[in-house]
């Protein structure tokens, strides 16, 4: 698992490697990366020789308007062969850009508007970048939570009702299927997530 590493202990911003980049994800692609953890971020065809290199910052941003919604760090770019490696005639694959998260706040991204973005990947200053870190603020303390599937499966066994539980699961996926989530300890506070946001399951409120 990555950790939460764009924050220096005291406070300050960083902007430390060798060069500092915005990213800007296609709106399917921002509501893909709230629904799932990843650790990294693979796009493809926005690798480029004078773009991001490894070990450089990344602020991934959404648009209309600028927000940003998350922060990592380059962690490889590079083209791929479509068949065969050793052959100089099969075709190439656009590069692929690998970033790896340091921070995530796709649940409440940080306005963005004075960013100018000339495209798909496009560089930052690096006092653009900080104030972007300053802006986003220390990471919120790590709790922990129970997150819990309640579905009423028919079936002749046990194992059976596990099997199409897990089938259920990998069909509908968290756009459809509620997630319900509470702080441990305190499962009064249960709430139920749908499309990685709040949703409300009570039939009796939308009345």
């Amino acid at each position: 698992m990555t950790t939460e590493t764009a924050y220096r202990a005291d406070g300050s911003g960083r902007a430390d490697g060798a060069g500092t980049w915005a990213v800007l994800l296609p709106a399917e692609r921002y509501e893909a990366e709230r629904l799932v953890h990843h650790d990294t971020l693979e796009l493809t065809g926005l690798a480029d020789v004078a773009g991001p290199g490894p070990g450089d910052q990344v602020a991934v941003l959404v648009d209309a308007p600028p927000r940003l919604v998350a922060l990592g760090r380059v962690a490889a770019t590079a083209h791929r062969h479509r068949e065969d490696p050793d052959d100089p005639q099969s075709g190439v694959e656009p590069a692929e850009l690998v970033v790896a998260y340091t921070r995530r706040a796709f649940d409440e991204p940080v306005p963005a508007d004075l960013l100018t973005l000339d495209g798909p990947v496009s560089p930052l200053e690096p006092a653009a970048f900080r104030a972007l870190v300053d802006q986003l603020g220390p990471p919120p303390a790590r709790r922990t939570w129970l997150v819990s599937l309640d579905l009423p499966i028919e079936a002749g066994s046990p194992a059976e009702a596990v099997r199409l539980f897990w089938s259920y699961v990998q069909e509908l996926g968290p756009r459809e299927l509620p997630a319900f989530v509470s702080p441990a300890g305190d499962e009064l506070a249960m709430q139920a997530f749908v499309l990685g946001a709040e949703a409300n399951q009570d039939p009796e409120e939308d009345d």
